[in-house]
């Protein structure tokens, strides 16, 4: 099996088992592989979760870019990367979730992790945020409170599974941020 390959088994395992205490030849049992073939892609167990992570946020990202592209009102832009984004947050969320708290842990497979988190989605979500009206002084800011809004109503939608308010907080959030920005004092 190809490292591409592999990894798309990876990341369809841990999306439906999480992470857990694993081991890797664990791992490599469930997706049809041996553990050697595994460190020989991945250099170890963190490194195959850290090339999971990347994986599903590349996927995302590359989503967010998909949506903008189109000629659909920002509005609708918006609801189509909502809607997509928590069907695949209904898969993978738990495992984003997990290996997010790992980050925080500073377990050593995450250094590379907590930049790819943050960092890497500030700047389509500024270029968003610009698009939207926000001056672009202030577009960082929105941005990290968009992602940060954002990524809090997946995990409520996660414990609660209540589909319908979390997409109306959603909505409500994009209302916000198209609201003409006050002068900063």
């Amino acid at each position: 099996m190809s490292r591409e390959s592999l990894l798309s088994e990876a990341v369809e395992h841990f999306a439906k088992n999480g992470i857990g205490d694993a081991s890797l030849r664990s791992i490599a049992t469930s997706i049809g592989t041996s553990h050697r073939m595994l460190i020989y892609h991945f250099g170890s167990r963190e490194g195959l979760l850290a090339e999971v992570v990347r994986t599903v946020e590349q996927q995302q990202r590359d989503l967010l870019a998909e949506v903008m592209a189109t000629d659909l009102p920002l509005a609708e832009q918006n609801e189509l990367f909502w809607r997509r984004v928590t069907e695949a947050t209904l898969i993978y969320g738990p495992l984003f979730f997990e290996l997010s708290a790992h980050a925080m842990q500073d377990l050593p497979h995450t250094e590379a992790l907590k930049a790819d988190l943050i960092n890497v989605w500030l700047p389509p979500v500024i270029e968003l945020c610009i698009r939207a009206g926000i001056p672009p002084e202030e577009a960082p800011a929105y941005a990290r409170l968009g992602l940060a809004a954002s990524r809090g109503l997946l995990f409520d939608l996660l414990l609660t599974g209540d589909q319908a308010g979390v997409d109306e907080a959603s909505a409500l959030l994009n209302r916000l941020f198209s609201l003409p920005a006050e002068p900063a004092s």
